[in-house]
């Protein structure tokens, strides 16, 4: 999948995510904003109720949508069998567009009234999408191939090493400017940062590896370097400072990732036993909907 190709793939889904809930916003406000006590007399009662023809649907879509996320993506990541269907990156994103939509949909089967065990259900769904849009940014954290395999240490130092080589053969810069890129670093080259230190060491490094860019930038204007080229300079010392972030961050974020799969995993798994159990009750009660 081409870059352009991707951003298209990505918007596609986001805009679908905003354009269904806008509308069901849109379509059921008068319905959703009136009274429980109230709600048997407006006229999409019927249709927007739980056990309506709009809102039931809205559930089991939901739940499908749900169940087919979580499984299809552990199944991608799990399962040697389907290792080269698709990038695990893709089936990711997928599983995001899934997991997002399916809740938003189960939201408004609710109608926003919950109670019961259908209630546990619900506040895990809302613990599991909170924290996957967490785990989503510790996952892109860890630095990984377009295959979604983790980079080791050594392999992160070498891209490091071939990005001053590209700097060095491809631009004419004065050697000085070269020595200030090369002090480009995160936490001094600390590899084993603290958690608890993480959110201040990444300010303090931000202002001072932006300080050593800028300095860079004007000596090139100095030199009356092009605008072409100092514009591509700045972007791989831009990823330097990626590269330097995920070389000392990196066993803290995958320290930090098994602690986040041991909070979202357990959720996920007593949403999806509730879930099973309440449309057991459903079907039991002879609730059906087109079938």
């Amino acid at each position: 999948m081409s870059k352009r190709f991707h951003q298209i793939y990505i918007f596609i889904l986001i805009s679908i995510v905003v354009l269904t809930t806008a509308f069901l916003i849109y379509f059921g406000y008068g319905y959703y904003s009136t009274p429980l006590t109230e709600r048997f007399f407006n006229p999409l009662y019927n249709q927007l109720k739980p056990s309506g023809f709009i809102g039931h649907g809205l559930g089991i879509i939901g739940s499908l949508m749900i169940i087919v996320g979580v499984t299809g993506y552990m199944m991608r990541k799990r399962m040697r069998m389907f290792s080269r269907w698709g990038v695990l990156k893709h089936w990711l994103e997928f599983h995001i567009f899934l997991c997002t939509l399916g809740p938003i949909l189960v939201l408004f089967h609710t109608s926003f009234k919950f109670g019961g065990i259908v209630s546990v259900s619900f506040w895990s769904m809302v613990a599991v999408v909170g924290s996957g849009v967490i785990g989503r940014y510790i996952y892109i954290q860890i630095p990984r191939t377009i295959q979604g395999h983790e980079l080791g240490f050594g392999e992160l130092q070498k891209i490091n090493f071939d990005l001053m080589v590209k700097l060095r053969k491809g631009y004419s810069l004065k050697e000085e400017s070269y020595e200030l890129i090369d002090k480009i670093s995160f936490a001094e080259g600390e590899t084993d940062i603290n958690l608890s230190k993480i959110l201040p060491i990444m300010i303090k490094s931000y202002f001072s590896n932006r300080k050593i860019l800028n300095e860079v930038k004007s000596k090139m204007k100095e030199n009356n370097i092009d605008k072409a080229k100092i514009k591509e300079v700045m972007k791989i010392g831009k990823t330097k400072i990626e590269i330097s972030r995920k070389i000392a961050l990196l066993k803290s974020m995958q320290q930090l990732f098994g602690y986040w799969h041991v909070f979202h995993l357990p959720f996920a798994i007593l949403m999806l036993i509730i879930m099973l159990i309440h449309v057991g009750v459903t079907i039991t009660f002879g609730y059906r909907w087109i079938f």
